[in-house]
């Protein structure tokens, strides 16, 4: 692996080379020779690591994830992110990963390719003709450096406007057509989870990263259709193209159900178990959910699908130019997945599909991580709903509806949505005492603190701020927000969670099965995103994995990078904690419940933590750990 070290406090920069088989091994690697457990996610001298799998630039589509391994300003210990498709002009450089240390005295892009490395002092421009945020940001670059968007076939990293004002900045990649200034439609991304682009920007002062040129496959085999297929034939008894057809079938068109994609499917395939008003769904009887998912399907689900499925067919890829799957499902020029409109949509209380529209937007421009603002929109409504805090001190005029019974589909939704596009706004800007509490320090330790602000609500009321929303704890301030499903696996004690490291299957059993169907997962997840690997192909690619790697690197994959992220959570006092909020607990008993689980009644909290211990007991013994 070719690794570019940019020491920012120097200006200067030098290539390195290592034997690892990923980015994310490396990141591991990094980290803990520099001991930075004891560092805070901000400090210059911990080191952010952004890069490719070994596989890149070859037949198989798949492998131009851009990976990035940090840590985290929202869980205190190492994360990793990715966005799609990036790598396939980032391997042009001929660099295989970025490692930033130090901090530029003021905000820098880096520009990389195939023929050196320059640094140069650029502030973000977050308005620029039509565009705004960090899609106005990335025009600016291409207009301003169109010769070398243009002579290295190069794509962005950038920030927005979130990653300078919060703790919840993403990082924002379009793909662009440089020959003709545009954006390609479909081709762009998000690295969000866990806040990496505030890393990047708030620990090293760089907005942005520009790379490309003419460098491609790194190994000869990965463009040897001739070996892959033999590998495919021996693992699964066809070539790789039907292989990869059948099991990326439903992020592609699954004909069984009329649609494809992560949205397209997910509200027909889960429906009433489908999280709504920020998990609240989670305690109504099935009858009431499966009259809300009704609604959703008429009202949110179906214009998706009858514009991109029945009427359009706007499906591309994210850039990753070989991949037939085509998971970018666009509505009139929007990117739509599950996660970031269910975010801004049922989630907070929007069930008209063209308003999470206009929200999602809002999001990506401002370079946020929608999952976690979903959390923190449908908090903030439920906390006014509950009377722990009146619309003002948020900065709105005006009462969400975010009881589930009182909830009027066509009127309401667009009330909700017309205050989250306030709340977004007034997130970024720390418009209100309240909202810069939270902006600036995350939802666990500003729980904490609004809780003792007001205090006698909390007591009038009978519950906590940190009762209304969903998070997992990691030390005393570390948290993550899961994942938008109904899933005891998504709240367990895991040592990496937001992300799909765990057993996300709506179902529930006995926490040592759970435990060890987590830690599988989690595993094999860990090398998945080592590979530079899009999870979308997973289903062809676990099989062979260790085969690829030795047939066409001489190595194996990191089968130890899981428990090697938990080591360092221990050593940075970050390791999962039992749930603080009784949502996060009942989003475990409800589920127990909905399944009819008699062992596990949890009628009073003992039993919680008695579950939550002996899940956290199963994976560290697996792990061969021992906690101090």
């Amino acid at each position: 692996m070719r690794i570019l070290k940019i020491d920012l406090d120097r200006n200067s920069w030098n290539i390195e080379s290592a034997e690892v088989p990923g980015p994310v091994s490396l990141g591991v690697k990094l980290q803990m020779d520099m001991e930075t457990w004891n560092l805070d996610p901000l400090d210059p001298r911990v080191p952010f690591i952004i890069g490719m799998g070994p596989f890149v630039g070859g037949k198989m589509p798949g492998f131009h994830r851009l990976v990035v391994t940090f840590k985290s300003p929202m869980t205190k210990t190492l994360h990793v992110a990715a966005l799609g498709g990036a790598a396939y002009k980032f391997m042009g450089s001929g660099i295989d990963a970025i490692v930033l240390i130090g901090k530029a005295p003021s905000p820098v892009v880096v520009f990389v390719s195939s023929d050196g490395v320059e640094i140069r002092n650029i502030n973000p421009v977050f308005k620029y003709g039509n565009y705004e945020g960090a899609y106005a940001f990335t025009k600016y670059l291409l207009d301003t450096y169109r010769d070398f968007f243009t002579k290295y076939n190069a794509r962005a990293v950038v920030v927005g406007p979130a990653s300078l004002k919060t703790y919840n900045g993403a990082l924002v990649s379009i793909d662009v057509n440089p020959t003709k200034g545009e954006f390609r439609p479909g081709a762009e991304d998000f690295a969000a989870r866990g806040g990496p682009g505030t890393a990047m920007v708030r620990g090293h002062n760089v907005v942005g990263i520009v790379a490309g040129g003419s460098y491609r496959a790194r190994y000869a085999k990965v463009t040897d259709m001739e070996f892959i297929n033999k590998v495919m034939v021996e693992a699964f008894k066809k070539p790789f193209m039907q292989v990869m057809a059948e099991k990326t079938i439903k992020y592609r068109f699954d004909p069984g159900m009329g649609t494809g994609g992560t949205f397209g499917v997910n509200y027909p395939h889960y429906r009433e178990l489908l999280p709504l008003f920020g998990y609240k769904s989670i305690y109504m009887p099935r009858e009431e959910r499966i009259k809300h998912v009704e609604a959703i399907i008429r009202l949110f689900w179906k214009p998706f699908n009858d514009e991109v499925f029945v009427k359009s067919k706007s499906w591309y890829n994210c850039g990753d130019f070989g991949c037939s799957v085509v998971c970018k499902k666009v509505w009139h020029g929007k990117k739509v997945d599950y996660e970031p409109f269910h975010a801004m949509g049922p989630f907070i209380g929007n069930y008209i599909f063209e308003e999470a529209v206009s929200l999602v937007d809002l999001i990506d421009q401002y370079g946020l991580d929608a999952i976690e603002m979903g959390h923190v929109i449908s908090w903030l409504f439920d906390a006014i709903e509950n009377g722990l805090l009146q619309p003002n001190e948020v900065g709105l005029d005006n009462e969400p509806i975010f009881d589930p019974r009182k909830f009027n589909p066509e009127i309401d939704s667009r009330r909700n949505a017309k205050l989250a596009r306030e709340l977004i706004a007034g997130f970024i800007e720390g418009s209100t005492e309240v909202l810069k509490l939270i902006a600036e320090n995350g939802i666990r330790i500003a729980a904490r603190k609004l809780d003792e602000m007001f205090h006698d609500r909390v007591l009038k009321v009978g519950k906590s701020f940190r009762d209304l929303v969903v998070y997992v704890a990691y030390g005393s301030n570390g948290y993550m927000t899961p994942n938008l499903y109904w899933a005891p696996g998504m709240v367990a004690p895991m040592y990496v969670l937001g992300r799909y490291w765990t057993n996300y299957t709506p179902t529930f059993m006995s926490p040592e099965d759970f435990a060890k169907s987590s830690l599988d997962r989690a595993i094999m997840e860990a090398m998945i995103d080592d590979a530079g690997l899009c999870r979308f192909h997973r289903g062809w690619a676990e099989p062979v994995l260790d085969k690829l790697y030795a047939e066409i690197t001489g190595m194996q994959p990191n089968k130890d990078l899981y428990r090697e992220f938990a080591e360092y959570s221990i050593r940075a006092n970050a390791q999962p904690m039992p749930w603080e909020g009784e949502r996060a607990r009942d989003l475990v008993s409800t589920m127990a419940k909905e399944v009819g689980s008699r062992e596990w009644t949890f009628e009073d909290y003992e039993q919680y933590i008695e579950w939550w211990r002996r899940f956290s007991t199963t994976v560290n013994s697996r792990l061969n750990i021992t906690q101090q």
